[in-house]
């Protein structure tokens, strides 16, 4: 039924929500610094936008309780990829003060419950090209 989707679907973003604010805390903790969160565009969207001196780091975060279907960091296909790097495009035209900077693609893959989270973080996961 639409109730139980909309259920289904307001419980994804919570959980969402959850493990982005513990990647960003995790990130925060090695040095990075929070630009922006949750860009939306047309074509995607950007969970956490960091800096880390002068490199801007878009950041995919995913989350999986288990690794039993191929866990968090390989759900990050070519498709999602390509998304990825078009959101980054819209949010460096429109923040043209950081287009002039070097960037870099990071997930951070998370399993496990909430209350202990596993957490890898995958610097320069993937490139533009």
């Amino acid at each position: 039924t639409p109730q139980r989707r909309d259920d289904r679907i307001d419980r994804r973003r919570a959980t969402g929500d959850v493990f982005e604010a513990v990647a960003r805390k995790h990130l925060e903790a090695a040095g990075l610094r929070l630009i922006a969160a949750n860009q939306r565009y047309r074509m995607g969207e950007i969970d956490l936008v960091m800096r880390e001196g002068d490199l801007v780091v878009f950041v995919e975060v995913r989350y999986r309780r288990s690794a039993s279907f191929g866990g968090s960091a390989p759900s990050v296909d070519f498709v999602k990829q390509r998304k990825l790097v078009l959101a980054a495009q819209c949010f460096l035209a429109q923040h043209v003060d950081l287009a002039r900077l070097p960037c870099r693609f990071d997930v951070i893959a998370i399993e496990g419950e909430s209350s202990a989270p596993r957490i890898d973080w995958i610097r320069n996961a993937f490139d533009a090209g």
